[in-house]
Order: structure tokens, then sequence, then C-alpha cells
């Protein structure tokens, strides 16, 4: 089967490709287009891998290359977003322009070629500081950042195109995957970045709470919804049903990695008062009874690899910018 990646540059993109083509499907990775022909985190793929994608790159703002990448493939995985929650207090506009824009080029070119099934990519964020612990699938939404915000209006363009044209759309929720190849700029690459480069560990809040699921795990719940018939129409939470607060989260890192080094809660790194999620705990029951999905990994295994990545890459990490 031919299945489309959108956002295969990107971190959870990147390990679901590796995924699929370990699977045997015929993978089609839409990437951004920019004049140095990079292709993102694919580029760390291995040989054996990027022989059997076919890339393609374009803009997902841009409805004729999204229906060209479309077009031919059956299934098709939507992960194009812009991510950062701190750039979204900067760039709003943009958030808006890609996550919601991107959502509707992305329904309507599935529409019009007559895909089997489209896997559309949303977060934990959408939820907001929860209002009940564990949090499944029922619990109001709520836009505490311009990012949280784009991925609302995304998720209602999916939902809309299921309830209004029939379109084959499963909304996924993840909680905070981490892993490999994830940006120096989501908490755990920042926390293990500085603790081996030596450096104090230079944090915003050290008080919110979060559910973290290794990102195998999360590709797993991808692959699992794409091919379950019952996920059609649902939106399906996959998290690990542990929390852990930052300051705990760095604590546990600085213990795995030998260091020393102090934590400190700076100020420049603070979401705005109202707009911190303080608290976030994945109730996955309802993807464990559809798609039969459940994590494999735990914490500590999943912050294991990702150390072992981490200092293996260091190149790629500047710890001494903390700003956006």
């Amino acid at each position: 089967m031919k299945v489309l990646v959108t956002g295969a540059g990107g971190f959870i993109g990147s390990h679901l490709v590796e995924r699929l083509v370990r699977d045997g499907a015929e993978v089609r990775a839409f990437l951004h287009y920019n004049s140095r022909n990079d292709w993102g985190l694919l580029e760390l793929a291995s040989k054996d891998v990027m022989a059997h994608v076919e890339v393609v790159t374009g803009d997902i703002q841009d409805p004729f290359s999204v229906s060209a990448a479309v077009k031919g493939c059956r299934t098709v995985y939507h992960l194009s977003s812009l991510i950062a929650i701190p750039y979204s207090y900067v760039a709003p506009q943009n958030y808006v322009t890609t996550n919601v824009l991107g959502a509707v080029n992305v329904m309507q070119a599935c529409r019009e070629h007559g895909v089997d099934k489209v896997v559309h990519t949303s977060t934990s964020e959408c939820y907001g500081t929860a209002q009940y612990v564990p949090i499944d699938e029922k619990h109001p939404l709520q836009g505490q950042s311009p990012y949280s915000a784009s991925k609302i209006g995304a998720d209602m363009i999916a939902e809309s195109y299921w309830r209004s044209f029939g379109l084959p759309v499963a909304i996924v929720r993840p909680f905070n995957t981490f892993g490999p190849r994830q940006s120096a700029r989501a908490v755990i690459p920042t926390i293990i970045s500085q603790a081996l480069a030596g450096k104090d560990i230079r944090l915003g809040s050290l008080t919110p709470t979060r559910d973290l699921n290794y990102v195998e795990d999360t590709v797993e719940g991808f692959v699992r919804v794409a091919q379950a018939p019952e996920s059609t129409g649902q939106v399906l939470n996959i998290g690990s049903g542990r929390e852990i607060s930052i300051g705990d989260l760095a604590q546990l890192i600085l213990k795995m990695t030998g260091s020393d080094a102090r934590i400190l809660a700076d100020e420049s790194r603070m979401r705005p008062e109202k707009s911190e999620v303080e608290r976030l705990l994945c109730n996955a029951e309802k993807a464990h009874r559809l798609v039969g999905w459940q994590p494999r990994f735990t914490l500590e295994q999943g912050l294991e690899q990702t150390i072992s990545w981490v200092r293996d890459n260091m190149n790629r990490f500047k710890t001494d910018i903390y700003n956006i």
C-alpha cells in the first residue's frame, strides 16, 4: 500500500517513516521545500530505509503541492505542523496558516483523491490544564497558547470533513512524546544536553506535570489507528498514564547521566502565567479498547535510549542558547 507522511522530516514523522518502511509499505515523504534540498531529520535515517522512500517537497500551505503529494496514496498520516509553543507567542499567524490551513489542504486533497484513511495528528496541549485526571477524550479543549489554539482549529477541520463529507479520518492525540532526534527546544533534550555539557539546567516552571511517551510507542499508536476501521471518526489519546513534574524529571535525568548540575528556574523560559499548562495525565483506555494500543516502554527505558542518542549527537545542541 502506498502511504503519505506529511511532516516526514520532523521528529515523530521521521520515526514513522522508518516504521512504515520496515512494515513493507510504499512510503511517500512530504517535506517542506527549501533551496538546500535538506530533508530534515530524514537525513539521519539509514540509506537502506531511504532507498524505499519517495521524497516529494512542497508547502503544506499550498493546496496544489499537497494535492500532488496525496494523489495515488491510500493512507495519509498528517503530521506537518508548527509545534514550538514559545515561537507561537511571537508568530501566531504562522501557526494558523500552517496548522489550520494546512489541515484544510490535506483533508480536501484526501477527499478529492478518495483516500481510504487519514490519520490527523493532534496534541495533548489541546486540553490545556487538566480539569480532571486522567484526561479522556471528552475533556474540554482549551486554547492556552496560540499553538494549542491552532491545533484545536486543525482538529475541528479534520472532524468536520468526517461529519460533512464522510472522509475516513481518525485523530490521534499524543501526550508529550520524546526520544532520539527530538528538537533541542523540547524539555527532555534540553535537560539531557545541558547535563552532558556540564552546565546548570535552565528550565521554565518546575512544577507542571507531564505524561511522557516514548516515540516508538507513539508511532505504534499511529500505525494501529491507521489499520483499525473502528478508529474512523474518533479521537484517540496516546499516553503512558504516568505523570511527573518537570523538576522531578530533571532530577531523574541528572541521576541517570551522573551529573551534579544545579536545576535553575529561568524566567526567560517561562510561559505567560495563564498560558502555562499545569497538569497533563492521559487516559488511553479508548485507544486500548478500539485499536489494542498500549505503551511498551517505561519512562526510564525511553530516557536511556534518548540519553544515549543525545550523547552521540551533542554537536546538534546549542547548550548556551536559552531563548526561543
